[in-house]
């Protein structure tokens, strides 16, 4: 939980009394590796900063699964979406790897909203956080050819990437794992 106060007061400034209010409704969870944490068609009920673990967002495309974003240890996570709507996911939220969660609910978040001098900021923060993220992948996929968003991938995460299956990374890409391995072998 001190992982999270430290993401926090790189923004911002803490009092020990809004850190009380916030942490008193945090909820730590975890989960084995490729156990799904929100199913398609279920509501996220959470706002989760990732302690440790690895997680993929997917969607069932016909007999495939198209693996769409990565989130990674000291991030927040969500299917901010559906978060934020309280509509039903259209994708999947999974563990990659053993995954350890703290989290909490849209109620206590609007309730650390209220009762904090710090929440609100804290909110804006974290949800401006998910849509640059977003943005950028957009972007990306959009202007950038499939090998620099490999190397970008690679060059922002080396540590982790390795730990990702080949067939999770070529689908974020957007090509088969057969051309990911041609570019790997490529750049190597």
């Amino acid at each position: 939980m001190e992982r999270i106060r430290q993401y926090f007061e790189k923004m911002v400034s803490l009092t020990d009394s809004d850190w009380k209010v916030f942490t008193s409704r945090l909820v730590r969870q975890d989960f084995p590796k490729k156990q799904l944490i929100l199913k398609a068609g279920q509501t996220e009920k959470y706002l989760s900063f990732i302690e440790k673990g690895m997680i993929r967002f997917y969607m069932d495309r016909d007999e495939n699964e198209l693996s769409f974003a990565f989130a990674f240890e000291e991030e927040f996570v969500s299917a901010y979406d559906s978060f934020l709507t309280g509509t039903p996911s259209i994708y999947h939220v999974q563990a990659i790897t053993p995954l350890t969660l703290w989290r909490i609910s849209y109620d206590d978040l609007q309730s650390v909203y209220r009762e904090t001098t710090i929440g609100e900021r804290i909110g804006r923060k974290a949800s401006e956080y998910l849509f640059l993220k977003k943005s950028r992948r957009e972007l990306s996929l959009l202007s950038e050819p499939a090998e620099d968003r490999y190397l970008k991938l690679l060059t922002e995460r080396p540590d982790l990437i390795q730990k990702i299956p080949l067939k999770y990374l070529a689908s974020y890409i957007g090509i088969t794992p057969q051309a990911l391995s041609r570019i790997r072998k490529r750049i190597s």
